[in-house]
């Protein structure tokens, strides 16, 4: 009788491995390729978030009957969904048993069978939560999404995969950021208009892995939803790590990473980026010294402060005898007609802006002028030692110093500083340095001064800085030049930089940080601006696997 008991027990315990086992068996039988993956992304003015696949695979192995296709959360009502696989009415769309936020959209009939190709679309709309505040800028928001991806296992060949962003109605097109690209996509997505008259940002890889998570992020302003819609990130998204990353950690003996790195990683996340405009490009060092730069494009390398680059511009641009001031307050020129030759790209966009009668127009298209100049840096820079032409260019500037201060007499001293000023002012010492250069003796203006400011001041104060009124200085030939004291003329330089950010731009860290997030966007691994949501996708099971690890069998492309 035992003997029998145990044979039933033992033919039981056979017969349930079996089963078991076969269960990956027919599992991994599954085998297709994903040609194609679309995915647009509307972002609404309700603060919902409405999104439509279309995706083309064609089958290797068992029929795929079933489709997992992720989603951001599970804020959303699973009758707002619809579909079709090949142009038939999908009838069966619910809750995806093998993902934590998804959909499972049953085929049917319609199942794709070994050696066919079929295109599956699917959309639905009010997707909630799915917006958070942008870290960099308390009037901007953040929006995050990864497509949904499939199981390596079953996944064969690579896959054009292409994400649309549709930004809500209304949005302006200088409005919108992009965040840092995946790899293998383009850094900057291409722009454009859909059918609604919405702004689109699009990236495209031809040769993605379907099976890898891709995180796409944009920020918009605030304005454009309502703020009680806009969630706010969880501790563990501002500093960057998964909450199950940390039973592993534990597991393994990650008691003291806990207790010891957690804190020093919140204080960093907690920490607001820096206003670094130039983009993460230039950090890959190559060889050699980039020269042939001019004294702003110099700037842009060495990181001057914006203000400090568009006075130098304004400069340049009436040296050239390209515009004059006619207004000081605020600002405003007069441009030469017909332009002279030789203008730089960046010092007619300078002038095209300054030209643009609206205040909010004129620091709009400024901007823009100045992300073109960074980008055309970046791009000269490509092959290039950073380090060492920074160091190149810091000694032009130090031997431009030089020049001024072997002068003779003080006629030469400033014509020397005339042919020479760009230079000295990226020294970060220039108003005191001017000073010193100059203590004693007379800045002989050039001709080009007047221009700049035109008529003398006397003593007041304008939007281009505070000068005393010039005075006229024989010169060897018997002819009068007016001078000003060294120290006023390096006043009124430094004033003018000063006052070009307030009465022009408004405000240079926020004129600059606008810049940055068009050249060096939020890099996608610091939370996306503020809160990255969760973007679960055909192989994403989110098993809460302590210790022991996790075999999650998602299907995600069939089952």
């Amino acid at each position: 009788m035992k003997n029998k008991i145990l044979r039933t027990l033992i033919l039981g315990l056979v017969a349930f491995a079996l089963v078991t086992m076969a269960s990956p068996v027919i599992a991994q039988s599954y085998s297709f390729a994903v040609d194609q993956l679309i995915l647009h992304a509307y972002w609404e003015n309700d603060g919902t978030l409405s999104v439509a696949y279309q995706i083309t695979f064609t089958n290797y192995g068992s029929p795929i009957d079933y489709i997992d296709v992720g989603l951001p959360n599970s804020n959303y009502n699973t009758s707002d969904a619809s579909g079709d696989i090949d142009g038939k009415t999908i009838t069966t769309i619910g809750n995806s048993p093998y993902l934590e936020s998804g959909l499972e959209v049953g085929l049917g009939s319609n199942a794709i069978r070994s050696g066919e190709t079929g295109t599956v679309r699917v959309q639905i709309s009010g997707i909630e939560n799915v917006i958070y505040y942008d870290s960099s800028d308390s009037e901007y928001v953040s929006a995050v999404i990864s497509p949904t991806w499939f199981d390596s296992d079953f996944v064969r060949g690579t896959t054009d995969l292409s994400v649309i962003y549709h930004f809500p109605p209304e949005v302006q097109p200088d409005q919108p950021r992009w965040h840092e690209a995946p790899s293998g996509f383009p850094a900057e997505p291409e722009t454009g208009f859909d059918d609604q008259g919405r702004i689109t940002y699009t990236w495209r890889n031809t040769s993605a892995n379907s099976s890898e998570q891709y995180k796409f992020g944009a920020s918009f302003p605030l304005d454009y939803v309502p703020p009680t819609t806009v969630s706010t990130p969880t501790f563990w998204q501002n500093v960057g790590i998964d909450p199950e990353m940390i039973f592993g950690w534990l597991c393994f003996g990650g008691v003291g990473f806990f207790f010891i790195a957690i804190p020093i990683l919140s204080i960093r996340g907690a920490q607001k980026r820096k206003l670094k405009y130039l983009p993460p490009t230039l950090a890959i060092e190559g060889h050699g010294i980039k020269r042939g730069l001019t004294s702003i494009e110099a700037a842009i390398l060495l990181e001057q402060p914006m203000d400090k680059i568009l006075t130098m511009i304004l400069f340049a641009t009436i040296k050239k005898g390209a515009a004059r001031v006619i207004d000081r307050d605020p600002l405003k020129l007069e441009l030469t007609d017909p332009q002279p030759d030789g203008l730089r790209e960046y010092e007619k966009q300078f002038l095209a802006a300054m030209n643009e009668p609206g205040a909010a127009k004129r620091k709009r298209e400024l901007q823009q002028a100045m992300v073109n100049l960074v980008k055309g840096v970046s791009r000269s820079m490509k092959g290039f030692s950073q380090r060492e032409s920074r160091n190149y260019y810091k000694k032009i500037i130090e031997a431009a110093w030089q020049q001024v201060e072997d002068a003779d007499t003080p006629e030469v001293k400033s014509e020397t500083y005339d042919k020479v000023m760009e230079w000295t002012m990226l020294d970060g010492e220039y108003d005191d340095r001017t000073k010193r250069v100059f203590h004693g003796y007379p800045v002989f203006l050039p001709s080009w001064w007047h221009n700049y400011n035109p008529g003398p001041v006397g003593g007041g104060r304008s939007s281009l800085g505070k000068v005393s009124a010039p005075v006229s200085s024989p010169t060897p030939g018997g002819s009068k030049m007016p001078t000003l004291p060294g120290s006023d003329f390096a006043g009124s330089i430094v004033g003018g930089v000063q006052d070009f950010a307030t009465s022009v731009v408004g405000g240079i860290s926020t004129f600059t940080s606008d810049i940055t997030n068009k050249t060096n966007p939020v890099p996608k691994t610091t939370s996306s601006s503020g809160g990255s949501f969760r973007s679960g996708g055909g192989s994403s099971c989110a098993c809460a696997c302590a210790c022991a690890g996790c075999a999650c069998a998602c299907a995600g492309g069939g089952r």
